[in-house]
C-alpha cells in the first residue's frame, strides 16, 4: 500500500514529465493502431474518397480529444479561464501559456498518425485515386469516361479482377504513393525546423515573462491538488467524528462486541485542530462557496494578518 502511495505522490509532484509520458505513449498507441488496422478501400467512386480521408483525418481527431482529457492541466485552465475575479486577479499570460502547453501535448499523437499515413500512402491513393487524370496512363487511353471511373476507382484494390492485369495500375499506385510520402516527409520536415527554430529562437524572446507564466501556471496546478487533498483530508475526518456521534448510543453493544471506541474527550482536540473549525455542512459549503468565488490574493502576508 505504501509503495502504491509513493507512486501516487510521484505522480502528483511530477505532473508535467508525466504528461509527457502519456502523450509518448498516446503516440506509439496511434503507430500500433494504425499498423494492426485492416485498411480495406471500398473501390466505389463515391466512397473511396470519405473513407480514405475519413481514416486519414476522424482518429487523429480522437486522438487530439484524448490528449485533451488525460492532461489534468485542461481543466484547471478551464476553472483558472472561468472563475469569477474575486480578490486574486488573472494573467491572461498564465492562460495562454497553459493553454499552448496543453495543445502542443495533445497535438503530438494526431500528427504521428497523418504522418504515418501519409508516409504509408494507402489513405491517398484511395482516396485520389479517382482524381488521377487518365491522359498521364496509357491503359486508360481506349476507355470511355465511366469506364476510366470505374477502373480509377479500383485501383487501390490490386485483387480485383478488372484491375489485376491493368498494367497502369501500378503506375497510379506508385504516382499517388508518391505524393503520399513527398507530403508526409514535408510536414515532418516542417514540424523539425519548426521545433528547431522555437528551440533556439526562444531566448530571443522575454524570459522573464515566460518563466513568470511558467512559474504560476505550476503553482495553480499545484495550488488545487493541495486544496483537493485538504478537502479530501477534512472529508475523512469530518465523516469520523459523525459515525462517532451516530454510535454514541451504542456503546454498550460495542464493546460487547470488542470494538475500542475511543471515550469521549479522547483525541477530541486534535481531531477538532485538522477539522479547521469547519464542523458542518454549512459551514463546508460556505468555505467551498468562497473559495470559488473569492480566492485569497497570492500574498502570505495578507493572509496571516487576516
Amino acid at each position: 500500500m505504501d509503495r502504491f502511495r509513493m507512486i501516487f505522490q510521484y505522480f502528483q509532484s511530477n505532473s508535467e514529465s508525466v504528461m509527457n509520458g502519456i502523450c509518448g505513449l498516446l503516440a506509439l498507441a496511434s503507430v500500433k493502431m494504425y499498423t494492426s488496422f485492416d485498411f480495406s478501400c471500398p473501390c466505389l467512386p463515391r466512397y473511396n474518397m470519405a473513407y480514405g480521408l475519413g481514416i486519414m483525418f476522424i482518429p487523429p481527431i480522437a486522438l487530439f480529444f484524448c490528449g485533451l482529457i488525460l492532461n489534468r492541466q485542461s481543466l484547471v485552465m478551464l476553472e483558472e479561464w472561468r472563475r469569477p475575479q474575486g480578490r486574486r486577479k488573472k494573467d491572461a499570460a498564465v492562460i495562454r501559456y497553459m493553454c499552448s502547453s496543453i495543445m502542443q501535448r495533445a497535438m503530438v499523437a494526431p500528427i504521428v498518425w497523418i504522418v504515418v499515413t501519409l508516409l504509408d500512402g494507402k489513405c491517398l491513393i484511395c482516396a485520389f485515386s479517382g482524381s488521377v487524370d487518365p491522359e498521364k496512363f496509357v491503359g486508360f487511353a481506349n476507355a470511355s469516361l465511366g469506364q476510366v471511373q470505374q477502373l480509377l476507382a479500383r485501383v487501390p484494390c490490386k485483387d480485383d479482377e478488372l484491375m489485376r492485369n491493368n498494367t497502369s495500375r501500378k503506375a497510379v499506385s506508385r504516382y499517388l504513393r508518391c505524393w503520399s510520402q513527398a507530403l508526409g516527409w514535408s510536414i515532418l520536415l516542417i514540424l523539425i525546423v519548426a521545433a528547431f527554430l522555437a528551440r533556439w529562437l526562444r531566448p530571443c524572446f522575454n524570459q522573464v515573462a515566460l518563466l513568470q507564466a511558467r512559474h504560476w501556471s505550476n503553482y495553480i496546478d499545484i495550488e488545487q491538488k493541495i486544496f483537493e487533498e485538504t478537502c479530501c483530508e477534512h472529508s475523512r475526518l469530518f465523516a469520523h467524528k459523525c459515525i462517532l456521534h451516530f454510535f454514541e448510543s451504542m456503546q454498550e453493544e460495542i464493546k460487547l462486541h470488542s470494538f475500542n471506541l475511543p471515550r469521549e474527550g479522547e483525541g477530541a482536540e486534535g481531531e477538532e485542530d485538522l477539522l479547521r473549525g469547519i464542523t458542518d455542512q454549512d459551514q463546508m459549503n460556505k468555505l467551498l462557496k468562497m473559495w470559488y468565488y473569492e480566492k485569497p490574493p497570492l500574498d502570505v502576508n495578507q493572509v496571516t494578518q487576516r
